[in-house]
């Protein structure tokens, strides 16, 4: 069992540790924080590429994205053309009450029309003003920052120099059908036992 004051000197014992050391406070919202460039806020629409596919509502798990939308038929230009029907987005609203920020509909959209946007003040006293329409989501797309460089990964090996015509290092250059050549790499010439050099199989 402890002594009656206790947890008070325990308490004053942390205190005096922390009391010469560095203020770790941030100065927020006075001084903005230097996010990453990769932040994960929220997420923006880029309203003229959506289809209304439907393809990021029925990929999210947490079915916080709602999605209206209706056909339009466009008239046929010329005789033999047939109409064209394409869906206009009549709403796209996403709820952050529910979202996990996991991403899965940013990567399931073929059209490129979310993004990751690094904004993060949106708090709201009221959980029912958490769902953001399409006009709030446009908004983000100013704040979302340009895509980062493609990484080229570990640097190439220094490739070998040109081959410059002579044999390989460590060579005497190629041999004929006997295994012989010359001083110069030259198939079918081999030294007589003379004084001189001829061709081979030449004769007087």
């Amino acid at each position: 069992m402890g002594f009656p004051g206790k947890g008070l000197i325990d308490g004053l014992r942390v205190t005096a540790k922390t009391l010469s050391r560095r203020a770790v406070t941030e100065q927020y919202p006075d001084v903005q924080p230097e996010l990453p460039p990769r932040t994960r806020g929220v997420i923006a629409l880029m309203e003229e590429n959506c289809t209304s596919c439907m393809l990021c509502a029925r990929e999210c798990p947490s079915w916080c994205i709602y999605i209206d939308s209706h056909t339009e038929t466009a008239p046929s230009v010329g005789e033999q053309a047939r109409e064209r029907s394409r869906n206009v987005l009549d709403r796209f609203a996403i709820d952050f009450s529910l979202c996990m920020y996991c991403g899965i509909c940013i990567e399931a959209c073929p059209f490129d029309a979310l993004f990751w946007s690094p904004e993060f003040e949106y708090a709201e006293t009221d959980i029912r003003n958490l769902t953001h329409e399409k006009d709030r989501l446009r908004d983000w797309m100013w704040t979302v920052p340009p895509p980062q460089p493609i990484d080229p990964g570990p640097s190439v090996i220094e490739a070998e120099p040109a081959d410059s015509g002579g044999p390989p290092a460590g060579t005497d250059g190629p041999s004929d059908a006997n295994g012989s050549s010359d001083a110069n790499g030259s198939p079918g010439a081999t030294g007589s036992s003379g004084g001189g050099d001829r061709p081979a199989g030449g004769g007087e």
